[in-house]
């Protein structure tokens, strides 16, 4: 593998893989540590691909992995709790910032999923992955995949009225 080859796969995939992680674990630093180790798994195991299809879901799998080790992981159980977020400049014109606002409550919202919910929620409407490429990704059935999609729907309809108030 050449270094120019390793550069691109970093090019074309760290951002969507930062923000799998980032979903995840809601903290941008153990995000960032999980990209750099998904990459030296990359490296390491010199994986021949069938496709980049295949590539890209071997590496979101490899992501989510890493991602359930550091949750196991005694630290992360530790300081979970802690407020982690980025909150974006109140700079703007007011039309962006209630904008910005719907979109940091809906962030949060996703966030308090249960991760089930949480990872093809965010595969699917953030990643736009198919079903199907979400199976391939994360090990799991087309039904539990479809299943986890509409309960993780309803969680998040269910709390974002809560939080307006609509009726």
């Amino acid at each position: 593998m050449t270094k120019e080859y390793m550069q691109e796969r970093i090019d074309l995939y760290s951002d969507m893989l930062y923000k799998i992680a980032y979903l995840q674990l809601k903290n941008s630093e153990d995000a960032k540590d999980i990209v750099q180790e998904v990459f030296y798994q990359y490296i390491k195991s010199e994986k021949e691909f069938e496709s980049g299809e295949h590539e890209k879901a071997w590496l979101i799998k490899v992501t989510l992995n890493q991602c359930k080790k550091l949750w196991r992981s005694a630290w992360f159980r530790h300081t979970e709790g802690l407020p982690k977020q980025d909150l974006p400049s109140e700079n703007r014109l007011e039309a962006e910032v209630i904008e910005k606002e719907r979109r940091r409550d809906l962030a949060k919202e996703v966030w308090r999923l249960p991760r089930k919910y949480r990872e093809v929620i965010h595969l699917f409407y953030f990643e736009e992955m198919s079903v199907k490429e979400i199976c391939e990704a994360t090990g799991r059935r087309t039904s539990t995949v479809t299943s986890q999609l509409t309960r993780g729907r309803e969680l998040l309809k269910k709390r974002l009225k809560e939080e307006y108030r609509y009726e």
